[in-house]
């Protein structure tokens, strides 16, 4: 029986994962989607009932929309008892996680977001918010997905189906993120800017099981121990590598901090080093180098004619809606996990990845492949929810339910993986 869903947010991410599940109207009956500026919601409903594959089908899924401001909770937990969603999922910003989070409690619906949570005064991102939450929902019988996008998200299923196929025990990873796009603009975000440019501009960091094996290349600002590891801090963008990417080329990549290091530490057996890299073209790291020289990139409020602004945000108004890039934006993405580690006492190394093709995505649900890559597995993950697939009660990321549902549904999404067991590793 198809179910019903709310989904909050209006950006280009949620307006894939809307499509996505119109596109799937035997899971998803009704779809309600809401945010705090009702006309883009409006505006995602107009484009999905104007696509061929969705008026020539014989079954559709019914889709409302509704304005909401989620950081009240009150208001949000109103909402979802008015509608009876089978599922919230929140694929707006990373900062209302926990109030939404505390909306679902408070209704007793499940929950899914695609980034864990935030303060918004402060660029720093790990688990320990939403984890503290993992009593409330199991005492609640309520299942909480964290991180359920490409990175985070797929890159967890991927290093869950290799450790259940692949490996005994895995030794390292390497996350590599590329995308291979050009939009025409000198400096634009693939994502939410707000979001994009803090993470970039952080500190770098990778994961190690014990510091005294580790031998960074940069002086190490601090190694910081919690539950199974430690985190060796870089400054930002540090660590440069070249890789060559399937179908996209040579493309210079940094090492970045990213929330799944810290899960996929907990939860991959054996495990010694995870690292996390994302390619850059120079115009972006000039332009990026310039606005924090300035001050554009800052979080923290100023005073501007009497009024507080804070930098960032004002930056953000001025740069291109990452939702519009879609029409001008060509190019692929290569997105994807090297993997060493053991297997009956014998050494293997595994890559399994993703490619994307920007104007395929466009074509498809009117979005660039960088919205395109995290709605689809939002919705992916939505669905092995409703189909009673990853229903695990508490708190949980996507690593630690069964990965073979979710990759065959990747295939058949639009996200198709492929494989290799000779990779070139990365130094």
């Amino acid at each position: 029986m198809a179910k019903r869903v709310m989904l909050i947010g209006a950006g280009g991410v949620a307006g894939v994962a809307a499509a996505k599940m119109a596109q799937n109207p035997d899971v998803f009956g009704e779809l309600l989607i809401a945010s705090r500026t009702k006309a883009r919601c409006d505006a995602i409903k107009a484009d999905i009932e104007s696509r061929p594959w969705f008026a020539g089908k014989g079954a559709t899924t019914k889709i409302t929309t509704a304005q909401i401001d989620a950081m009240d909770v009150a208001a949000t937990t109103a909402m979802i008892k008015e509608f009876r969603p089978d599922l919230v999922m929140n694929i707006a910003l990373p900062y209302q996680d926990l109030a939404i989070m505390d909306a679902c409690l408070a209704a007793g619906v499940s929950y899914l977001d695609t980034a864990n949570y935030e303060p918004p005064e402060e660029a720093h991102f790990e688990y320990s918010w939403q984890w503290a939450y993992r009593e409330r929902f199991e005492k609640a019988g309520l299942t909480a997905i964290l991180g359920c996008g490409f990175d985070p998200g797929v890159t967890q299923v991927f290093s869950a189906y290799a450790q259940k196929h692949y490996f005994d025990t895995i030794e390292t990873l390497d996350i590599l993120d590329c995308n291979g796009g050009d939009h025409g603009y000198p400096f634009a975000t693939n994502f939410n800017p707000e979001i994009n440019i803090r993470e970039v501009a952080a500190k770098g960091s990778y994961w190690v099981d014990d510091p005294k094996d580790d031998k960074p290349e940069v002086a190490v600002e601090n190694k910081k121990a919690f539950d199974k590891g430690w985190w060796v801090e870089t400054a930002p963008m540090a660590i440069k590598r070249v890789y060559n990417f399937d179908q996209v080329g040579e493309k210079d990549m940094y090492l970045l901090h990213h929330e799944e290091l810290e899960s996929l530490g907990c939860n991959l057996k054996g495990i010694k080093r995870i690292r996390f890299f994302m390619t850059f073209g120079q115009s972006y790291l000039t332009h990026l180098k310039c606005l924090e020289n300035v001050g554009m990139t800052r979080i923290d409020p100023i005073d501007f004619k009497g009024q507080k602004i804070i930098p960032i945000e004002f930056l953000k108004a001025l740069l291109p809606d990452p939702a519009s890039l879609g029409p001008r934006t060509k190019g692929k993405t290569n997105i994807g996990c090297i993997f060493h580690g053991l297997k009956d006492g014998k050494p293997v190394d595994y890559y399994v990845y993703n490619v994307c093709d920007h104007q395929e995505c466009y074509a498809e649900v009117g979005s660039q492949a960088i919205s395109y890559t995290t709605g689809v597995p939002a919705m992916i993950g939505a669905k092995m929810f409703l189909e009673g697939r990853w229903t695990a009660k508490g708190v949980h990321t996507c690593e630690e339910f069964d990965p073979d549902p979710f990759m065959d549904a990747l295939n058949s999404q639009g996200l198709p993986w492929k494989e290799s067991f000779n990779p070139v590793k990365v130094d």
